[in-house]
């Protein structure tokens, strides 16, 4: 981990998922994300004491446990409240609902693991408790209730609303629980005047146009991949199939639920904006372009 100062105030981690620091007086910071397990939070505890700092806060910008995993540990050690939003904050101190959602049921045991389950926090509502200097924006689509934060130095931190040319690239799909607020915020994210950028899995960045395009038209091929397999009627673990395979994936489990979900919302999307239909069949859910 790498600390690195971008403003007068404002500093974050270099990390597979970057962690803000924002100085509110000379001794005490709050921290945006804390990255995927305990020892990232430890890894972090300890970059902050060696500046002489002390975590007052840490706020949860969504709550997939590569964003949450250290709340925990820092939490128990140095008492600080954490801050998310609406039904972030809910998963946040209930992390079984984000295992139980992302599969539909009950989870089997292979599911209950640390990328997929972090460990309970103490969360409160995001609102009215920031600190001066700070402020939030919403991020809607990659997450229910995903924000961004804002610091004074203009410093945007983008949590999961924006995924590296790499990441794109290597995996081509990217975790969506709604493809139609995503390509929103994607377009709002066009419209922000920010010194610099910090998306959670990118490098730091002056300017993020290119990479929203990036971003959008990935999506709109996946759902052009959708539309193609659906020409001929198929159930979603078919359609679930066809994508791993034109994209040479592997399953397991994780991913199994991860981009499982994914497909579902892109199902969701192109059956609302009536591009494809559905029909049952023998008992089973067939999917159809229209």
């Amino acid at each position: 981990m790498e600390l690195i100062q971008v403003g007068e105030k404002t500093y974050y981690i270099k990390n597979p998922t970057n962690i803000g620091i924002y100085k509110t007086n000379e001794n005490e910071v709050y921290i945006i994300d804390s990255g995927n397990d305990k020892d990232a939070g430890k890894k972090i505890l300890k970059i902050v004491v060696e500046q002489g700092w002390s975590i007052k806060g840490i706020i949860s910008t969504h709550s997939n446990a590569d964003h949450i995993g250290g709340n925990k540990v820092i939490q128990d050690r140095t008492g600080c409240k954490i801050l998310a939003h609406n039904i972030e904050k809910a998963f946040i101190e209930y992390p079984i609902l984000e295992t139980s959602f992302l599969y539909g049921g009950y989870p089997f045991k292979e599911l209950k693991n640390k990328f997929l389950l972090a460990k309970e926090s103490v969360v409160i509502p995001i609102e009215n408790n920031l600190p001066d200097g700070l402020e939030y924006i919403n991020l809607k689509g990659h997450f229910f209730d995903m924000i961004g934060i804002k610091t004074s130095d203009n410093v945007y931190f983008l949590a999961d609303s924006l995924f590296s040319k790499d990441t794109i690239e290597k995996y081509h799909l990217f975790f969506i629980y709604d493809v139609k607020e995503y390509l929103q915020t994607l377009e709002n994210l066009k419209n922000l005047t920010g010194k610099l950028y910090i998306p959670s899995h990118c490098e730091a960045a002056n300017d993020i146009n290119s990479l929203i395009e990036l971003n959008k038209s990935k999506i709109e091929e996946i759902s052009c991949k959708i539309l193609e397999c659906c020409k001929k009627e198929a159930t979603f673990e078919e359609i679930l199939k066809y994508i791993f395979d034109e994209y040479n994936l592997i399953m397991n489990p994780n991913q199994y639920v991860l981009i499982g979900s994914t497909i579902r919302s892109y199902l969701s999307y192109l059956y609302n904006e009536g591009k494809i239909t559905y029909e049952f069949k023998e008992n089973k859910m067939i999917w159809k372009t229209i």
